[in-house]
């Protein structure tokens, strides 16, 4: 299935797909209380993202609970209720410079913030981190504040990339759809674990593939293309959520 003939996406896709993945990261431990967020651009709509209301837990989300925004993280459907405008400026920045992407996660999971205080990021230490060989850019840490001068810097270090280490804060992934997105982040949190671990056994010294065989590693995971991240896992992680943390449709 190429890209041209995937069927359109509706608005009640997008939200079903966003809040599962909310109830998925609170599932796997990814979630900062009421803090970081997945955000996703809404179909026919340019300009206007859907974000999970501040103050609910990520496995409160739920379809309907789900805030349209702008680029800037006004609320835009009416609804009065409350965002983190703040939290959504990396979100805002990345869907305004990658329009295709229909999906933005940006996570303080521990693993990728532990991840993030490495000099070095992510090596190709395993194949979970061999499909993001070359595909992570890293971002310095700034403080608190995302001004403008800043939200152009994190842009133009993601560029066309898979994601950013933000360095002493956490991780991002983007995707073109929101389960590529959450798949993304599925494997970089894994190949960080592995990483993290083998490190800690070994007091640093791990086995680093060259970089020939992780850029062939990389292609061959990617295929011809036609089948993107999540494709396949994605309904397996949709039942995983409807056993799991029923309600997210709603």
């Amino acid at each position: 299935m190429t890209q041209t003939n995937r069927p359109p996406r509706s608005e009640a896709d997008v939200r079903i797909d966003l809040a599962a993945a909310y109830r998925l990261a609170a599932l796997n431990g990814w979630d900062d209380t009421i803090y970081t967020h997945l955000s996703a651009s809404v179909p026919g709509q340019p300009g206007v993202y859907l974000l999970n209301e501040f103050g609910l837990g990520f496995d409160e989300v739920s379809a309907s609970s789900l805030v349209k925004v702008d680029v800037a993280g006004r609320v835009v459907d009416g609804s009065g209720r409350k965002v983190n405008p703040s939290g959504f400026a990396i979100h805002g920045a990345v869907h305004a410079a990658r329009p295709e992407v229909e999906c933005v996660i940006h996570l303080h999971a521990p693993w990728g913030v532990a991840l993030s205080m490495l000099p070095k990021g992510l090596q190709p230490t395993s194949q979970w981190a061999m499909r993001l060989h070359g595909r992570l850019g890293r971002h310095a840490y700034e403080g608190l504040a995302l001004g403008s001068d800043e939200q152009q810097r994190l842009v133009a270090a993601l560029g066309s990339l898979d994601g950013l280490i933000l360095a002493n804060h956490g991780t991002l992934t983007v995707g073109r759809t929101v389960a590529e997105a959450f798949l993304l982040m599925h494997i970089l949190e894994r190949a960080v674990q592995a990483q993290l671990r083998a490190m800690a056994a070994t007091g640093g010294a791990i086995t680093v593939a060259d970089d020939e065989l992780a850029q062939l590693t990389h292609r061959q995971w990617l295929g011809d293309g036609s089948e993107w991240d999540g494709d396949a896992e994605w309904p397996a992680l949709l039942r995983r959520a409807d056993r799991l943390s029923p309600g997210f449709r709603d």
